[in-house]
């Protein structure tokens, strides 16, 4: 495992979010309240791109196509798409599925991911 810099933490202020590479990796960087957090790029419903979401109660994340939403620290699926009417249909094949996460450390000021 290696850890990678994407950002220094002045840079990402508290309640925001945005899209690095760490390696060869795309990831969301999280600021939440109790420090930062990282997870995939893409929703595991039908890969939409996380960073086009939002954060939504402060510690969920909400992909912008079908609504489904994860729990920023853990990964796991909190609400599953749920919009438009009738992607329910689509769940049938596509089941829930956590996120994955990955290690965020703080040093000198930088941020950093660790990704294998």
């Amino acid at each position: 495992m290696t850890w990678y810099t994407v950002c220094k933490a002045e840079d990402l202020p508290q309640g925001k979010m945005a899209v690095y590479t760490a390696g060869e990796a795309r990831v969301v960087v999280y600021h939440l309240e109790d420090g930062f957090f990282a997870t995939q790029s893409n929703c595991t419903h039908t890969f939409a791109p996380l960073g086009r979401g939002k954060i939504v109660d402060g510690c969920k994340v909400q992909c912008p196509l079908h609504r489904a939403r994860f729990d920023i620290k853990t990964g796991e699926v909190v609400d599953w798409a749920n919009f438009p009417p009738g992607i329910q249909l689509l769940n049938v094949v596509r089941g829930e599925k956590a996120l994955k996460t990955f290690p965020v450390e703080i040093k000198r000021g930088e941020v950093k991911v660790q990704v294998s």
